[in-house]
């Protein structure tokens, strides 16, 4: 997310009588628990059994952003102990300047040897995993990328090209996933396995049985939506509106639009400050909140004062999280449950986390014209609950 740096806590005032001045303690915590991948799944042959055979091809979708990386493990069936992955931390998926990368990408294939399993007489043996030398993968698997820029969606086919080889074999059911990321970073970058050291249950499972089952459930536990939030702006105000939004009406340009897209409480805080409705304005923290951190600050208003908040949804195109109904000054506790995520309606949507166009990846928008709505149900996001902690006491 991009952002503008402020200070903890920054107000104004629009009421010169501080004679029924109260303070609340306004606080709100990530509590977003981080999963090492965004996207999961498996695949298999359409044959009994399911394994895809010289000739035959299956194909992938998925999402995924600039420095993300698609991972990917399937048993080289005619071995001990063989299987296809790319190298780690997965196939690149763009260039340096951004663009998709597309077309045949089979130089990125690699022929693993678990370690686990003799080669020629089956009996168990205990070595680390290393490249199968003197064969050539991509001459065995040919992956071509094709590319949708509005859903930043990739399809990935897997083609097995071995028939007629030397080392023709079918390809068992396999496993995939996308890593995600946090603070720039992957965070798994090794997602199934690691050279030059030993195998894991669930990988050996797939090397020597071709039985991908073990590594999809570990994969599909450790997947998940997760997100930082941006500075929280919260307002003390008079009267009936919200003074950041209206639910069914289109952004005001007030400002909510730099929160939704980027994070940018800026331009919001300065329109807020010029309301006349609005008494104070807070900003809690200066950066992304990421897991686990947390704001707080001291916020003042009067018996039947209002307090509404907003903050960015980070790992979106336009999404942002904010009081659901007219929060009164008094009415303190856990204020989660009254707090709804929302669709700004500028930017088309894209899977969350994992969208190139989302300002988290350096991305640019793609423009759209709606009314403010309820995020549905198209995308796994995770319940509101399993992301913030909103209190005021």
């Amino acid at each position: 997310m991009a952002v503008t740096a402020a200070t903890l806590a920054i107000s104004c005032s629009n009421d010169d009588d501080m004679s029924q001045q109260q303070d609340g303690t306004f606080t709100v915590e990530n509590v977003v628990q981080v999963k090492d991948f965004v996207q999961s799944g498996t695949f298999k042959g359409q044959g009994n059994p399911p394994v895809v055979f010289p000739g035959q091809s299956v194909s992938i979708k998925f999402n995924a952003a600039k420095g993300q990386r698609f991972a990917f493990a399937t048993m080289y069936g005619a071995s001990k102990d063989w299987f296809f992955a790319p190298e780690n931390p997965g196939l690149k998926l763009y260039n340096d300047d951004g663009s998709p990368i597309t077309g045949n990408v089979s130089s990125q294939i690699k022929l693993w040897d678990n370690g686990t399993k003799q080669n020629t007489t089956g009996d168990s043996e205990s070595k680390s995993i290393s490249e199968v030398p003197g064969i050539d993968a991509s001459s065995l698997v040919h992956l071509n990328l094709s590319y949708q820029e509005d859903k930043s969606e990739f399809t990935l086919t897997i083609q097995n090209t071995s028939g007629g080889s030397d080392n023709e074999t079918p390809l068992s059911p396999g496993v995939w996933a996308v890593s995600n990321t946090l603070g720039g970073e992957l965070l798994n970058t090794s997602p199934f396995y690691a050279a030059g050291e030993m195998s894991n249950p669930e990988v050996t499972a797939l090397a020597e049985t071709g039985n991908n089952e073990p590594a999809a459930m570990k994969t599909e536990t450790n997947t998940g939506i997760i997100t930082g939030i941006s500075p929280v702006v919260v307002v003390v105000y008079s009267g009936e509106q919200n003074p950041i939004f209206k639910m069914g009406d289109t952004d005001m340009g007030n400002g909510l639009k730099a929160v939704a897209q980027t994070g940018d409480f800026s331009q919001l805080k300065t329109s807020l400050m010029a309301t006349s409705t609005v008494k104070n304005v807070y900003v809690l923290g200066n950066a992304p909140i990421g897991p686990g951190a947390k704001e707080m600050s001291i916020i003042q208003g009067q018996p039947g004062d209002k307090v509404a908040f907003v903050t960015m949804f980070g790992y979106s195109n336009d999404w942002f999280y904010a009081n659901s109904e007219p929060l009164m000054f008094g009415s303190k506790g856990d204020l989660t449950s009254k707090t709804e995520l929302y669709d700004n309606g500028t930017a088309i949507d894209q899977f969350p986390g994992a969208g190139n166009a989302q300002a988290l990846f350096g991305g640019t928008p793609i423009a759209q014209d709606k009314s403010i709505e309820v995020v549905e149900n198209e995308f796994p996001v995770p319940a509101k609950e399993q992301v913030l902690k909103i209190t005021l006491q």
